[in-house]
């Protein structure tokens, strides 16, 4: 993997972001909070987490420090969370836009559970950030649904598509 291939997924992770938040922003403040059978009790707890673990894993890769939990509480509206996602957007472009294609196959070494530590190439955290994204983009898209607010197809093909109209049309 290579710096624009980086650079292509999280253009892809920040879209599907942007448009969950959109939708969310049509759903009721209730309906926001309420509890739910998945892993984050809520459509708010469910994003929050999200935004936490890209945070989260950008901090570490910096700084190879931790961060404090997010807590969905902190975000009362959809419009104080997308303020907050924007700011992390901005950090982590910033920290991608450094990377050079060598920095992308080093080796990180983080503590892990029961005081493991962990090494992993670097690309393959970034793309772990991705990943974990898309498996709670499901359930806060599932929400969104049950809701009435479908956010539609967020599959990486589809915003290829967008993209390449949006391209062709400048």
């Amino acid at each position: 993997m290579n710096k624009q291939d980086i650079r292509e997924i999280y253009e892809y992770n920040y879209w599907a972001n942007y448009l969950l938040l959109d939708m969310t922003e049509k759903v009721t403040p209730e309906q926001f909070v309420t509890p739910s059978s998945h892993s984050f009790s809520s459509l708010q707890g469910t994003l929050v987490h999200i935004l936490d673990a890209e945070w989260g894993w950008r901090v570490l890769l910096q700084s190879q420090g931790s961060t404090p939990l997010l807590k969905a509480e902190d975000f009362p509206t959809v419009d104080v969370l997308r303020q907050r996602w924007q700011e992390e957007e901005k950090a982590m472009w910033d920290y991608i836009n450094r990377l050079s294609d060598e920095d992308l196959m080093g080796i990180v070494r983080y503590p892990g559970d029961e005081d493991v530590t962990r090494e992993r190439v670097l690309w393959h955290c970034l793309f772990h950030v991705i990943n974990h994204g898309m498996q709670h983009r499901s359930e806060a898209a599932n929400l969104l649904t049950t809701y009435g607010q479908s956010p539609g197809e967020i599959d990486f093909t589809v915003f290829l598509n967008e993209r390449k109209a949006k391209q062709k049309q400048a």
